[in-house]
């Protein structure tokens, strides 16, 4: 698999999402993508309880650990390279988490519109 040049939502270098817990497609704590990514796992969103709350009602439970795969679960503040979709449908929902737009994939604009990302753009980073 050969990743997409890393570049962020806002023109620069993508920097990392998370290294605790290691998220990202290519599991390197960036928000790196390729073509195999069906998910586009290119948004950073810093978890919160309403949006773990969300993501498991809607069928993917981020919380819950699973050891035989070394995931821990996820808690509020953690940061997660997020399906792009996913993040849209949590925005249309009112439940969508925070964005490290330093660290989202330029590629999430193929889904979610860059005004729509920067409602939740975090400058905590």
């Amino acid at each position: 698999m050969e990743k997409d040049p890393s570049f962020n939502v806002l023109g620069s270098v993508l920097q990392l999402c998370s290294a605790d817990p290691v998220t990202g497609y290519f599991r390197n704590g960036a928000c790196d993508t390729c073509a195999e990514d069906q998910g586009s796992h290119t948004v950073c969103a810093i978890m919160t309880d309403e949006f773990l709350a969300f993501s498991k009602y809607v069928g993917n439970d981020l919380t819950t650990p699973n050891p035989a795969f070394g995931f821990a679960g996820l808690k509020a503040g953690d940061g997660w390279c997020l399906c792009a979709s996913r993040f849209l449908q949590a925005h249309d929902e009112g439940c969508a988490p925070l964005v490290n737009l330093h660290a989202t994939h330029v590629r999430a604009l193929e889904i979610v519109p860059i005004d729509v990302l920067r409602l939740y753009g975090s400058d905590v980073f």
